[in-house]
C-alpha cells in the first residue's frame, strides 16, 4: 500500500510518500530522494523497502520551493534547486519524519534507517550526525559530504549509527580524496562504518531510471550489501 502524508514542519507543511508493508516488522526507512525531488525512481524504491519488511517514508526535500520533481534532463535547475537546501532545512525536515514515526506509526529511532540517493546520500550523512540513536545510516553515491558549500564531514564525530557508504570508481562527483577523507574521518569516530567503491561505474550506477548511467551488477552488489547492513543493525528493534 502507498499514500501520501502531509506532515508540519518549521517551514510549513511537506508531503512524504509513504509506502507500507503488508506484513510490518516494526523497522522503517527514510528514503532521501536524488536532486530531482520524489520521482517515479524515488517512489519505487520505498516500495522495494515495503516489499522487504519496512515501512518506507519519503519526505519531499523541495516543499519550500514549489517544485514537485524535475525530468532528469533539467539537472542543472536541479543543482540549483539543492544548493539552497543545507543541512538546516534537512535536519528540520527529516527529524519531523522521524517524530511522526515514532509518535504516530510507534517506530523508534533504533528501529529505523535513513537511506539516501545522490543529493539524499548527503543529506542522509547529514541527518545521522544529527540524530543520536538512528539505528543506521546508507548514504548512495552522495556528493558533497567532504567537500562543498554544504560539507558535513566536520560533524562527523557526533555520529552514533553505523554508516554505509556506495561510491562508483568513476564518480567525478566524489573524487578519491574524498573517498579518502571520509574514510579517515569515519575511522577516527569509532562507529561500524563501511565504504565500498564500485568498480565501472559512475555517479548514480543504480539508479534503474536512467539507463545510460545504470550498472547492473554493481547495483545489485550495493542492494545485496544495504540489506545485509540493515538487516544487521536493525535487527535489534524488530
Amino acid at each position: 500500500m502507498s499514500d501520501w502524508l502531509t506532515l508540519a514542519t518549521a517551514d510549513g507543511p511537506m508531503r512524504v510518500f509513504a509506502a507500507r508493508p503488508a506484513r510490518p516488522s516494526g523497522r522503517a526507512v527514510v528514503v532521501l530522494q536524488e536532486a530531482f525531488g520524489v520521482n517515479a525512481h524515488i517512489q519505487d524504491i520505498a516500495r522495494r523497502f515495503a516489499e522487504a519488511g519496512y515501512l518506507a517514508l519519503a519526505p519531499d526535500l523541495f516543499h519550500r520551493t514549489g517544485v514537485d520533481d524535475l525530468p532528469y534532463e533539467r539537472h542543472a535547475d536541479a543543482l540549483e534547486i539543492i544548493k539552497e537546501i543545507g543541512p538546516e532545512r534537512i535536519n528540520t525536515d527529516v527529524q519531523a519524519v522521524l517524530a511522526h514515526l515514532r509518535e504516530d506509526e510507534g517506530v523508534g529511532l533504533a528501529a529505523t534507517a535513513i537511506v539516501g540517493f545522490c543529493f539524499g546520500g548527503r543529506a542522509a550523512f547529514t541527518a545521522a550526525t544529527a540524530t543520536p540513536g538512528l539505528g543506521a545510516a546508507v548514504v548512495f553515491y552522495g556528493p558533497g559530504i567532504a567537500a562543498g558549500p554544504h560539507a558535513v564531514l566536520d560533524r562527523a564525530g557526533a555520529l552514533t549509527a553505523p554508516v554505509l557508504l556506495h561510491v562508483g570508481a568513476d564518480d567525478p562527483t566524489i573524487p578519491a580524496e574524498q573517498v579518502a577523507a571520509i574514510d579517515s574521518a569515519l575511522a577516527g569516530v569509532g562507529i561500524g562504518f563501511e565504504q565500498h567503491v564500485y568498480a565501472e561505474a559512475g555517479h548514480a550506477f543504480a539508479c534503474d531510471a536512467r539507463p545510460h548511467m545504470y550498472r547492473e551488477p554493481a547495483a545489485a552488489l550495493a542492494w545485496e550489501r544495504t540489506h545485509a547492513f540493515l538487516e544487521k543493525h536493525l535487527q535489534e528493534a524488530r
